[in-house]
């Protein structure tokens, strides 16, 4: 049964919805960005009443400021408080559970690897996480090296290059950045990241075409095992996308 629900974080009120199962360990899902509990293209909704069906418990809620949420939307910096209601929301609507497994995309990814231990979340599944964006404007090195790669690879891009369709002066700045052999420094958020997870079991999915998953592995330094779906798309919404997702998230949970 899906259920509506709402409870207080910081006095405002949040709303949430709950997948109910028998499954001991259940699944958190916050939103990444300004997106609401449903997904992108309704995704994480679908996404929960698969779960829900094969026995998981589920629960989805907007943070402050988002959807059907009132308060003021601060951003994932501040979106601690809300993953900590939400997980003691959904403990009280599924007793039975033993274990928490938190899922998010981008920046939500980032979120709960920096709050998931105040809200008494027990593992991760960390998805296209969000190490914060190019000084430039331009993907990351990697990313165009890729993107390029692809491109010298299809007549038709040639053909649109000959033809006028391609904007040099940017394609030109992006081959720049591409070959160039300085490394980058640091990513303080990444690192962050890292600090705060140390010990918290977590598989990390990401969609190898997309930039913000691209800029992720630049950064990222930790030991994990990367598990890698060929695609574009930041929300896994290309064909079989959401298939793979469902199978790495149910393998996290079965190893929670």
């Amino acid at each position: 049964m899906r259920e509506l629900t709402a409870f207080p974080c910081d006095g405002h009120t949040l709303i949430g919805t709950f997948d109910g199962a028998p499954g001991t360990t259940g699944l958190l899902i916050v939103s990444g960005g300004n997106e609401l509990r449903c997904g992108a293209h309704r995704g994480m909704a679908l996404l929960a009443a698969d779960l829900a069906a094969a026995g998981i418990p589920v629960f989805r809620f907007d943070r402050r400021g988002i959807g059907d949420s009132d308060g003021a939307n601060r951003g994932y910096q501040d979106s601690g408080p809300d993953i900590a209601a939400a997980t003691r929301k959904f403990r009280m609507l599924a007793p039975h559970m033993t274990r928490v497994v938190a899922l998010g995309n981008c920046d939500a990814a980032t979120a709960l690897a920096l709050f998931h231990r105040d809200a008494g979340i027990d593992a991760l599944v960390l998805a296209n996480p969000w190490v914060g964006d190019e000084e430039d404007a331009l993907p990351p090195a990697s990313a165009i090296r890729s993107h390029y790669a692809d491109r010298l690879r299809d007549p038709r891009q040639w053909l649109r290059a000959l033809s006028g369709g391609t904007n040099i002066a940017k394609a030109i700045k992006g081959l720049r950045k591409a070959s160039s052999k300085s490394k980058e420094p640091t990513n303080p958020v990444a690192g962050q990241m890292a600090v705060a997870m140390v010990d918290t079991p977590r598989t990390i999915l990401l969609a190898q075409r997309d930039n913000t998953a691209i800029r992720f592995e630049h950064a990222w330094h930790g030991a994990d095992p990367i598990h890698r779906r060929d695609s574009d798309s930041h929300s896994f919404a290309r064909p079989g996308d959401g298939d793979w997702l469902r199978e790495q998230i149910v393998a996290a949970i079965r190893s929670a």
